[in-house]
Formats: structure tokens, sequence, C-alpha cells
């Protein structure tokens, strides 16, 4: 009968050396791979959302999601916004359940995305006076203006080449 040999200190510790070595190589290849699928989803999630609020504005008498009954005297409204975006509604603007008689248009989405960047699916609406922020503040995942149907991520933060999320 053969006698089996186990492995020697020295064996083991150039094992734990080359994976030490592997580990520094792609360990932060993987990190940065991370940093840039978030990178593309955030810039994917915002060209959908601004499809979506066109093809919202084209299909209700040229007014924006946001405006109560399709009413741009009244102020734009996250509730109002989400509501357009994720129920049927009728060329006025106003929703209803999916399948209701005479709310032929939409669903758009079925939810608001989350932004990948800083984890939040809310939207800041900006009334029609109201100006963007000079710069995210990471507090909504968007920030949308129904006046003008510009949508922006409220992420802080750049990209490796320097620009922006909140230029995206």
């Amino acid at each position: 009968m053969r006698k089996e040999r186990a492995f020697t200190l020295v064996e083991i510790l150039v094992v734990v050396v080359l994976l030490g070595i592997l580990a520094v190589v792609v360990l932060p290849l993987v990190a940065g791979s991370s940093i840039s699928a978030k990178e593309s989803a955030l810039a994917l999630d915002l060209q959908m959302l601004r499809r979506y609020v066109l093809v919202y504005k084209t299909q209700h008498l040229e007014v924006g999601p946001g405006y109560p009954d399709g009413d741009t005297t009244q102020a734009p409204t996250e509730p109002v916004f989400i509501e357009q975006t994720t129920m049927s509604s009728n060329p006025s603007g106003q929703t209803a359940a999916v399948g209701t008689a005479g709310y032929e248009r939409g669903p758009y989405l079925m939810k608001i995305p989350v932004n990948p960047v800083n984890n939040l699916s809310t939207v800041q609406l900006l009334g029609d006076a109201e100006a963007f922020p000079a710069n995210a503040d990471d507090s909504h995942g968007w920030i949308y203006k129904a006046s003008t149907s510009e949508v922006r991520s409220d992420s802080t933060g750049t990209n490796d080449n320097g620009k922006p999320y909140y230029d995206y």
C-alpha cells in the first residue's frame, strides 16, 4: 500500500500568494465593470423616461405628464405624473384603470424606474417658473420639468470621463 503525501507548507503558501495576486488584479476590474453597468443603466433609463414623456405629450394634446387632468394652469405633481405613467388615460390626461372604456392611452411604464446610481425612484417635478437646480443632490431619483418635457438624473457624482450624472 502506498502512503499518500500531504501538501507541504511551501506549496500551500505558493497557492495563497497566487490567489492573492489574482485577487489584486481581478477585483478592480470587477468593481469597475459594476460602476460602468450603473452608468449604462442610468443612460438607458433616462432615454426610456424621455421617450415616454415625448410619446405621452404627443398623445395628450401636447401637454406633458404631471399636470392634473392635463390642465397646465395647475402645478404638476409627482402623484399625477406616476398615475399618468402607470395607468390608462384619455386625451385630456385623466386616468383610469387599465381597460376602462374611453381611456385607451397608456400605460406607458409599469413603474417609475429606480435610478441605478442613487437607488431612488421618486420624481421631483418642477413648476413652470422653476429652474433646474444648479447641481444634483441625491434627494430624488429623477428631476422632471413638465413645461419643457426635460428629464434629468438627480444623482451626484461623475463618470470616468468626469461627466456629471446630472448632465446625462
